[in-house]
C-alpha cells in the first residue's frame, strides 16, 4: 500500500508537469534530422525558432523498441516547436561519449542525453555544460544529473518503480522468481532488480541476458526453468519479456511473468494474461519532455523540475488497463 501511494504522487507530478509542457542514424553513431516548421512568435528568442538544433543522444541498441518510442517522442516535440532534432545513438558508452562531443563540436543548441553508464559519459557532459550547452538526462542517470550540471533528468525512480514490481509479484503469490537484466552494466536495471527483491517476499535471482540476441536469451531462460522451484520471472524491457513468454511456452510451465516497459505486444499479452503486469516509464514522455525542457531554457532560460527530476512514471499496467494503453502502443507513442 505504501508503495502504491507513493506511485501516486509521482505519477500526479508527471501528470502536471506535462499539462504544463503541453503550448518535435539511430545507432553506431549515425543520426537523424527531424525539421519542423518555424512557426514564430517567439520575439524573445536568441536566433530564429527555425535554426535552433537540439541533439538528443541515447545508449539505445538497434532494433530496440523502447528506443524507438523514446525517439519517437523527441521527433513529436521537434516537430511541435519547429526546431531541428539530431538523434543518434550507441548503446558502448564510448561511442555514446563521442556521439555528445561531436554534437558540441557541431554547434548544437542544447543536448537530452540518456545515462546508462554515468561514469563514461560525465566528462563529455560536464565539457558540454562548461560549453554552456543546456543538458537535460533522460531515462537512466537519475542519481547523477546534478553532479553533472544537467538541468533535470526525466524518467522514473528505479527503485520505487522495482519496489512495485516486488509488490505485483506478492500479490501474484510467486516465491522464487528470476530477474533477468538484458543490459550489461546498466545501473538503471540493476537498480529495478535491487528494488524488486527489497520488497518481494520470496527468493530472487538476477539472471545476465543480452537484448541484442533474443533467441539466445530466451534459451538461457528457458535453461533457468528446469528448475522446477522457479515459478516467476521478471523482465526489465519489452522486447525481453516476449523471449521469456516463448521460453515459459517451451518449457510447458506455469510460471508468472511481469516485466519492465510496454510495447504493442507487451500490451497485448497483458490482455492475453500471458503477462501479469508491465511496469511503464512512459517513454515517449521522456523524448517529448526532454526536447521541450531544453528549448525552453534555450529560448527563455527556464530551468524546469525545481531542482528535483521529473518523474515520468512508473505507471502499472494490467488487464483492467492495458487495452487502453495497447491502442497507442501500436501507434508507436506507448
Amino acid at each position: 500500500m505504501a508503495i502504491k501511494k507513493r506511485l501516486s504522487a509521482v505519477l500526479a507530478v508527471g501528470v502536471l508537469l506535462l499539462s504544463a509542457c503541453s503550448t518535435g542514424s539511430d545507432t553506431s553513431g549515425g543520426d537523424e534530422e527531424v525539421a519542423g516548421d518555424s512557426g514564430g512568435g517567439e520575439a524573445a528568442a536568441p536566433k530564429d525558432v527555425g535554426d535552433i538544433r537540439i541533439d538528443m543522444v541515447t545508449h539505445g541498441a538497434p532494433g530496440d523498441s523502447f528506443w524507438d518510442v523514446v525517439k519517437s517522442g523527441g521527433q513529436r516535440a521537434g516537430k511541435d516547436l519547429g526546431i531541428t532534432l539530431q538523434y543518434s545513438s550507441d548503446p558502448d558508452p564510448g561511442k555514446q561519449s563521442t556521439l555528445i562531443d561531436n554534437a558540441v563540436a557541431a554547434k548544437t543548441d542544447g543536448l537530452v542525453i540518456s545515462m546508462a553508464n554515468p561514469d563514461g559519459l560525465e566528462a563529455s557532459i560536464k565539457s558540454a555544460v562548461q560549453a554552456g550547452v543546456p543538458v537535460i538526462t533522460i531515462n537512466s542517470g537519475i542519481d547523477d544529473w546534478q553532479d553533472f550540471g544537467a538541468i533535470t533528468h526525466v524518467g522514473q525512480s528505479e527503485t520505487i518503480a522495482g519496489e512495485a514490481a516486488g509488490e505485483e509479484l506478492n500479490e501474484a503469490g510467486v516465491q522464487n522468481v528470476i530477474c533477468v537484466i538484458q543490459e550489461a552494466g546498466n545501473v538503471a536495471l540493476e537498480d529495478r532488480c535491487a528494488g524488486a527483491a527489497e520488497t518481494f517476499d520470496g527468493e530472487m535471482e538476477n539472471l545476465q541476458a543480452d537484448n541484442t540476441d533474443l533467441q539466445a536469451s530466451q534459451a538461457t531462460i528457458q535453461s533457468k526453468l528446469e528448475d522446477n522451484s522457479v515459478d516467476g520471472l521478471l523482465t526489465l524491457g519489452g522486447d525481453m519479456s516476449g523471449a521469456a513468454v516463448r521460453a515459459v511456452n517451451a518449457a510447458g510451465r506455469d510460471v508468472a511473468v511481469g516485466t519492465f516497459d510496454v510495447n504493442a505486444d507487451v500490451a497485448q499479452n497483458v490482455l492475453d494474461g500471458k503477462l501479469l503486469f508491465a511496469i511503464d516509464q512512459q517513454p515517449y514522455v521522456q523524448g517529448y519532455l526532454g526536447v521541450s525542457g531544453v528549448y525552453l531554457n534555450i529560448i527563455n532560460g527556464n530551468d524546469i523540475g525545481g531542482g528535483q527530476p521529473v518523474y515520468s512514471g512508473p505507471a502499472i499496467i494490467t488487464k483492467e488497463n492495458a487495452e487502453e494503453v495497447a491502442q497507442f502502443a501500436e501507434n508507436g507513442t506507448r
